[in-house]
């Protein structure tokens, strides 16, 4: 039995991989958080602002203030829907393509970090048990698990 729940081991993962993320990417003025919308807007570019909340399970008020950052910046630009005035899609700037490779290289540089001394047999187990363990915490917050 580990020293501290497995929890409190995910969350220092969290945390310390928000801090590497952080510290790479603020010279592109990218913040912690911020960097979720782009990964997302990459696969989907033209989302709406509420189904970039929905898909990330963020709320509506963090989404605008990281959408609001990344406009700023320079990465994104918001353009009213036309089938509902009220929203918004968020579409990838040519700035956002520019620092693709550069986020994509910060994130597999962390994944080289955590798996260093891990055989790939490891790594893939590593994968699959906390890939089975989202699906459960998944199952267990919408009342599928019960």
């Amino acid at each position: 039995m580990p020293d501290f729940p497995l929890g409190r081991w995910i969350s220092l993962l969290y945390r310390y991989g928000q801090i590497y993320i952080s510290r790479e990417l603020e010279p592109y003025r990218i913040g912690r958080g911020q960097y979720l919308f782009l990964l997302v807007l990459y696969q989907r570019d033209g989302l709406l602002q509420e189904e970039l909340s929905c898909y990330l399970n963020i709320d509506k008020g963090t989404t605008a203030r990281a959408i609001d950052r990344l406009e700023e910046a320079g990465y994104v630009r918001r353009v009213q829907n036309s089938e509902d005035l009220r929203s918004n899609r968020v579409y990838l700037t040519p700035q956002a393509e520019e620092v693709k490779p550069v986020l994509f290289s910060v994130l597999k540089k962390w994944t080289e970090i955590l798996s260093q001394g891990l055989t790939p047999e490891e790594m893939e187990t590593a994968q699959q048990l906390l890939s089975r363990m989202s699906e459960n915490a998944f199952k267990h917050i919408h009342g599928e698990g019960k």
